[in-house]
């Protein structure tokens, strides 16, 4: 049911003491509600489709933009002990949230001059080149000591880790490995998502091969998707990100995640308009009858994309009011014209993303990808974390 967020907070105000949570709902422009029951499940469902190996959660990017000190805790407590983010400051942040039974691997392997804070923090690098293995070998000979490492071999993304040739110099000279402990070798598959596609088995069949002249490690190389390649990409450890925040890894068919987010925003203010009249910069939507407007407080500085303009729609109660004209930073302007008036006036709650508009479906809309749509996601939201 749609309700005025400030009337929800006088019924309670009648039972109890008013909270600094109650306090910054009044003020809150809109509310991102996670929820992570669903989390937990996602990580269950994709674990069980495993075989028994293991599953790593990635949680780069804030945990896609949702929250990684919640979020992971979330994750090991169902049982996972592998986390990947993307940099060094991720990786430092979330051990703050985790406790040290688990291996936190930082994709990015460390930044030139960044590897003795990587070592002391017990973080395990992804090293992606030549440059980066010698850098960590040299850093375990200086300390004395072997040090762990994730080794990435490229299998044909062309975008990090080592390329064939460096894979074959490191088979001829194998103490270029030496102080290293080669705890797994990985590789990233480009198009898991189309499940035909020739690029899965051709990288497949590469990764096989330069892991092969590596030495004998564990193997990672399906992602989200690459999980739903089936037993023969699942190899040791499967590394999900999409689809634990509820994204489609199988775009083609319906999708097997739960919905994980649900995006809320306040009206501002609604105004009656005659047919001619113009909304919003530019004035891209014109009025072709007496319309009702309503001013939403989302924009793109909060992550509702700009190529949102014009296209799809919020919904009130289930039903569909379309955006009208340009998003702008701060607010977007809905057609309400067919709703019940009281069931949009000021301090009313519109629904943009949930389990009747996923992220994947505005992804759609907007021309981009549901991982665009989550990371993009802003700080200005009043957050609530439910089935903690």
């Amino acid at each position: 049911m749609n309700v005025s967020v400030s009337a929800a907070l006088s019924d309670r105000e009648t039972t109890r003491p008013r909270t600094a949570d109650d306090a910054a709902a009044a003020r809150a422009g809109a509310f991102l509600t996670i929820d992570l029951a669903a989390l937990r499940e996602n990580y269950l469902a994709l674990r069980s489709r495993l075989g028994g190996r293991a599953c790593a959660a990635v949680v780069k990017a804030d945990a896609y933009g949702l929250g990684a000190a919640r979020i992971a805790p979330v994750f090991h407590e169902a049982g996972c002990r592998h986390f990947f983010v993307a940099h060094l400051d991720e990786g430092l942040a979330l051990k703050q949230a985790l406790p040290d039974d688990c291996a936190i691997m930082v994709l990015h392997g460390p930044m030139p001059g960044s590897e003795a804070d990587c070592a002391h923090a017990g973080l395990v690098p992804v090293l992606n080149s030549m440059e980066q293995i010698e850098a960590w070998g040299g850093l375990a000979r200086a300390l004395g000591r072997r040090l762990p490492a994730f080794v990435q071999i490229d299998s044909g993304m062309s975008r990090m880790g080592l390329p064939e040739a460096d894979i074959t110099r490191i088979a001829a000279t194998p103490d270029l490995l030496d102080g290293i402990i080669v705890e797994a070798v990985m590789s990233h598959l480009a198009c898991a998502d189309e499940p035909d596609h020739p690029a899965n088995a051709e990288q497949l069949a590469n990764f096989r091969r330069r892991k092969a002249l590596l030495p004998d490690a564990p193997a990672s190389f399906a992602n989200s998707s690459g999980i739903f390649l089936g037993p023969d990409y699942q190899f040791d450890l499967a590394r999900p990100g999409a689809a634990l925040y509820g994204l489609n890894p199988q775009p083609h068919l319906p999708n097997p995640m739960k919905n994980v987010v649900r995006l809320m925003a306040k009206v501002v203010q609604t105004r009656e308009i005659p047919a001619g009249a113009h909304v919003g910069y530019s004035w891209r939507f014109r009025a072709d009858r007496p319309t009702r407007i309503a001013t939403v407080s989302v924009g793109y500085a909060d992550g509702w994309l700009r190529s949102l303009s014009g296209r799809g729609a919020v919904l009130v109660d289930g039903r569909a009011a379309p955006i009208a004209g340009r998003v702008s930073m701060d607010s977007i302007t809905v057609d309400v014209t067919d709703l019940p008036p009281e069931a949009v006036k000021p301090g009313s709650l519109v629904e943009l993303i949930g389990p009747d508009q996923t992220p994947d479906a505005v992804a759609a809309l907007a021309g981009t990808i549901g991982y665009e749509v989550l990371t993009s996601l802003g700080n200005r939201y009043h957050r609530r974390y439910l089935n903690g």
